[in-house]
C-alpha cells in the first residue's frame, strides 16, 4: 500500500530568477511598477520614455523574472566613452532617480540582476536616491558582498512632514498660522479675485504652461539661466509634459494654482504615491510677495491632500528652514552611487573613491 502524501513532506524549491538585458524600454516596466512598493509606482515606461524624449540617449533595459513574473526592470543609458562600458538609470531628479522592483521579489531576483549587469557592463550609477530606497539599497548591499567596489557621494538630507502623526497630536496646523493666513489672505485681495485650484489628471499638460508662467515670472528667471525650471521650455518642461502622457502618472502628478483675477500667481507641484506625497516644485510671482502667496497655497495644498489621505510629505532637499516652520523633520540623507564590477573597475573605482566623493554637493 503507498503511503500517502501530505502538503508537509513536498520540499518548497527556492525561487527561479533570470535576467536579460535588452535594447529598448522593455514593456515589462510597467508591470513591475505596478507590483512594487506605492513610493515607486512612478517608475513607469513613460517616466523613462520622457527622460529620453527631454535628455536623450539610447536605453537598455535588465529585466530580471522571479518564477516567470516579471520582478525587477531596470533602465541603462550609456554614459561616457563606450569603451568605459558605464552606464546610469534613466530618469528625472525629482523626485529621485531609480528602477521599480516588485513587493514579491526576493534574493535570488537582485542576484539575477547583479550577475546580468556584472556580464553586461563595467560600472552602473544609480542616483541621486534615498537611504531608504527600496530596489537600489539591496542591489548595493548584493553588489557590496560580492566584491564590486560602491562608491557613494552625499548629495543632501531629506526632509520628511508627517501630518497625519502631527494632526493626531494636535499641533498640525498650528491655529496662529492659520490665523496669519487669513490675514494675508484678506490683503492678497486688494490685488485682484484670488481663486485656488487643484489641479491632476485631465488637467495635463496644458496646465503647465501656467506653471511656466509663474516661473517666468519668479525669482528662478530673474536670478538664473533658468535652465533648472521645471516646467519652461528652456528647463524641464518637456520631461514633465511628456511624462503626463501617461494617464497612470498624470493621475499621480498634483497641483495647486492660485491665480489673481485670473492670472497665474502662485503653485505647489506634487506627485502623489499611495498616503506619500513628493513636494518637487513651488514658485509665486513676486509681485504678490509682500502677501506670502507660496506660503498660503501649500498650506491649503497641503490641507487639502491630508482630506484625501496623504499621511506624509517628503519635501526633498534644500531650504530646509521654511519646512522646519512647517513642521518638516530631517529624513533619510540622499546620495549618488556607483558599482563597479569586480577585476579592474573595481580596483580603478577604490583609486578613485575620494574624487568621487567630492564631486558631490
Amino acid at each position: 500500500m503507498t503511503k500517502p502524501m501530505f502538503l508537509a513532506d513536498f520540499q518548497r524549491l527556492p525561487p527561479v530568477a533570470r535576467g536579460s538585458v535588452a535594447d529598448g524600454l522593455a514593456a515589462a516596466i510597467d508591470a513591475v511598477a505596478d507590483a512594487a512598493a506605492p513610493g515607486q509606482a512612478f517608475l513607469r515606461y513613460g517616466w523613462y520614455a520622457a527622460a529620453l524624449n527631454a535628455y536623450g540617449g539610447r536605453a537598455r533595459t535588465l529585466l530580471v523574472e522571479e518564477d516567470g513574473e516579471p520582478s525587477l526592470a531596470l533602465p541603462l543609458v550609456d554614459v561616457g566613452p563606450t569603451w568605459l562600458k558605464l552606464a546610469a538609470v534613466p530618469g528625472s531628479y525629482w523626485p529621485f532617480r531609480s528602477f521599480p522592483v516588485a513587493t514579491f521579489a526576493g534574493e535570488a531576483t537582485v542576484k539575477a540582476a547583479l550577475s546580468t549587469l556584472a556580464g553586461s557592463l563595467n560600472g552602473l550609477r544609480i542616483g541621486p536616491v534615498y537611504d531608504d530606497d527600496v530596489a537600489a539599497m539591496p542591489l548595493i548591499a548584493a553588489a557590496r558582498a560580492g566584491g564590486w567596489a560602491v562608491l557613494d557621494r552625499f548629495v543632501a538630507d531629506s526632509w520628511l512632514l508627517d501630518m497625519a502623526a502631527l494632526q493626531a497630536e494636535g499641533t498640525w496646523p498650528r491655529g496662529s498660522t492659520l490665523r496669519k493666513n487669513r490675514f494675508h489672505e484678506k490683503h492678497l485681495a486688494a490685488h485682484g479675485a484670488p481663486d485656488w485650484r487643484f489641479l491632476t489628471g485631465a488637467d495635463w499638460p496644458a496646465a503647465f504652461d501656467a506653471l511656466a508662467d509663474i516661473e517666468q515670472a519668479s525669482w528662478i528667471a530673474a536670478r538664473t539661466d533658468g535652465s533648472d525650471a521645471k516646467f519652461t521650455t528652456t528647463g524641464h518642461g518637456a520631461f514633465w509634459r511628456a511624462a503626463a502622457a501617461d494617464p497612470v502618472i498624470a493621475d499621480m502628478l498634483r497641483a495647486a494654482l492660485l491665480t489673481i483675477d485670473g492670472k497665474p500667481a502662485a503653485f505647489s507641484f506634487d506627485l502623489d504615491a499611495g498616503d506619500l506625497k513628493y513636494a518637487i516644485a513651488n514658485s509665486y510671482d513676486p509681485a504678490y510677495a509682500k502677501h506670502s502667496p507660496g506660503k498660503l497655497l501649500y498650506y491649503r495644498n497641503l490641507v487639502e491632500a491630508l482630506g484625501r489621505g496623504i499621511g506624509r510629505v517628503d519635501w526633498g532637499a534644500g531650504d530646509s528652514g521654511y519646512k522646519q516652520v512647517i513642521g518638516a523633520d530631517k529624513g533619510p540623507a540622499i546620495r549618488d552611487w556607483l558599482l563597479l564590477r569586480p577585476g579592474l573597475p573595481a580596483l580603478a573605482g577604490r583609486l578613485a573613491r575620494g574624487l568621487w566623493r567630492r564631486s558631490g554637493h
